[in-house]
């Protein structure tokens, strides 16, 4: 087994080997052509529960159609020095992706690679998007940013339709643990029209620990080679968060980049397609996501009292999860 220093300090890792039921962890991929009329989310996992097994779900952003493919658990495979998982037939790593599904209902062929992705840094006391949590070993759920923003090189056939990816772009990220939390907004786009590179990967849930729970969220902005971190870990504050109707409104402040600065969202919905997420019994979780919503992005640096805009911009064809929205998780506590 290999030294639990060493899983933490490689997120992308499978982290699986040796882990007690329940157990999940599931990969990532954001795929857009340069046309963007093509929008898809694949996610390969694993499951390991009442019902152990692999799967790969497929979401189509542009259609809201979503497959959930179903793989003997002796068809997953994970390398324990890197990242790479086989899921039946098909390959995933943080530079490539090859898909090869074959199932009466839905039929895909893929080979896609990346170049220029760039993971959240990893450092002995913040070993990636996590901080400081990523060293407890008893949290419900694990995140982690394997590339911010890269370019897509190859082709993908869906059922006969053949779609060409060259420069088109991509995101991947993961989670792993015991279960998807209780109540959750995620929010990731890296499609800004004047800015391109810049990516904002946003999420709040309510955190089990210990006897209790709290309100913990992480908000990273990737703007310019600077990375502007907002989390719990960092003592950032949310100003305002409110859910009406199809709207997101967020607002938060914190030392980052080695000034104060202000971070405020606003993100409208789009359809959505309904996934399948992890609680410690099953896949039963219905999570719906988007992969056409909107979010309107301005990083402001808080400069003795005055407000200074560093970027503005309007981030398209984001995914968006809005879970089971309870007062708890739109109230400080």
């Amino acid at each position: 087994m290999r030294p639990f220093w060493t899983t933490v300090l490689n997120p992308a890792w499978y982290h699986g080997f040796g882990q007690k039921r329940p157990f999940f962890e599931g990969w990532y991929f954001k795929l857009i052509d340069p046309t963007t009329q093509h929008k898809y989310a694949i996610i390969p996992g694993v499951f390991l529960s009442e019902d152990p097994h692999a799967f790969i779900q497929v979401l189509n952003g542009s259609t809201k159609e979503t497959f959930y493919h179903r793989y003997p658990l002796e068809q997953f495979w994970a390398a324990d020095d890197r990242f790479e998982v086989h899921v039946g037939a098909s390959r995933f790593t943080a530079r490539a992706l090859s898909l090869l599904i074959d199932r009466p209902e839905h039929k895909i062929v893929a080979d896609l690679q990346f170049g220029g992705g760039r993971p959240w840094p990893v450092s002995l006391t913040a070993p990636g998007i996590m901080g400081w949590y990523a060293w407890v070993p008893t949290m419900e759920c694990y995140h982690g940013v394997l590339s911010f923003d890269h370019t897509i090189y190859g082709t993908m056939t869906v059922d006969s339709q053949a779609m060409d990816f060259t420069n088109g772009r991509g995101y991947i990220e993961k989670d792993w643990g015991q279960s998807f939390p209780s109540a959750w907004i995620w929010l990731q786009t890296n499609h800004f029209a004047h800015s391109p590179g810049t990516s904002l990967t946003a999420s709040i849930a309510m955190i089990p620990w210990q006897f209790t729970r709290f309100r913990g969220f992480i908000v990273g902005l990737w703007h310019e080679g600077v990375l502007y971190k907002f989390a719990t870990y960092t003592g950032a504050k949310t100003e305002t968060l409110t859910v009406a109707g199809e709207q997101i409104h967020w607002v938060l402040t914190g030392k980052t980049a080695g000034a104060r600065h202000r971070l405020e969202i606003i993100a409208s919905r789009g359809e959505a397609g309904i996934l399948a997420g992890p609680s410690t019994v099953d896949m039963g979780k219905r999570v719906a996501e988007s992969l056409t919503a909107t979010a309107t992005v301005r990083l402001s640096r808080l400069v003795g009292g005055r407000d200074e805009p560093i970027f503005v911009g309007n981030g398209r064809f984001a995914g968006l999860e809005v879970h089971n929205i309870a007062e708890e998780l739109l109230t400080e506590k």
